[in-house]
């Protein structure tokens, strides 16, 4: 699990107004953090550790801890809004953890040994990935940053599901728990699709243009 630390202040200025001044002096993107045994809290986040933490993959799958004028809270990105045409923050949720309690979180699903698939390399197939992210339920300090999926040795026809996953100790998938019938697909490997040679860039064969060329001329 990765270790992520971010600052933050108490906002007693609210409102939208107050989160546009905010914005506007581009030093604070404006939060809540929420959850657990407390009231919701309206805060500010230092704009440019947060924006630094967003550029790794594992922050969203991760316990952070969000240090609030000195008080640390154990928390987890619910969500965060953005600008609709600037690469702007424009507010961000926080919801409190509790390191006895399990939590639900979506997990990036790695494919590794891609280079070296018996199905891709010497089969010719191509691999269709069908789940970015795996929802899953475990402890806080279980909680992993993603998950990986070896496919070094599966061949063309291959279709690997949440069941075929290696899930980390203390670990469980959110959707295998409601039942066999959730057991959904997360890649597969299937033949190379090639264009053949008389096919031009709209998909028509040269057949097909001459016969709307002799059509054209009569």
């Amino acid at each position: 699990m990765s270790d992520f630390s971010l600052k933050a202040s108490v906002r007693h200025d609210l409102g939208k107004g107050a989160s546009r001044r905010l914005r506007r002096a581009n030093q604070q993107v404006p939060a809540v953090v929420y959850g657990g045994e407390k009231d919701a809290q309206s805060i500010s986040v230092e704009k440019t550790a947060f924006y630094k933490a967003i550029e790794d993959e594992s922050f969203f799958s991760s316990v952070i801890t969000l240090v609030i004028e000195g008080k640390e809270e154990q928390v987890v990105v619910r969500d965060l809004q953005r600008h609709p045409f600037k690469p702007l923050l424009t507010h961000a949720d926080f919801l409190r953890v509790d390191a006895t309690h399990e939590i639900t979180m979506n997990v990036p699903l790695h494919v590794i040994g891609e280079d070296v698939c018996v199905g891709i390399k010497d089969q010719d197939g191509e691999l269709h990935v069908l789940a970015n992210e795996v929802a899953i339920s475990c402890l806080p300090k279980d909680l992993p940053d993603y998950l990986e999926v070896d496919i070094s040795n599966a061949e063309i026809g291959t279709t690997l599901h949440l069941s075929d996953l290696t899930l980390p100790a203390g670990v469980t998938s959110v959707d295998l728990s409601h039942g066999e019938e959730h057991d959904n697909a997360v890649l597969s490997i299937t033949k190379m699709k090639i264009r053949t040679s008389d096919e031009d860039e709209d998909g028509e064969s040269e057949s097909d243009s001459e016969g709307e060329e002799d059509n054209s001329a009569e």
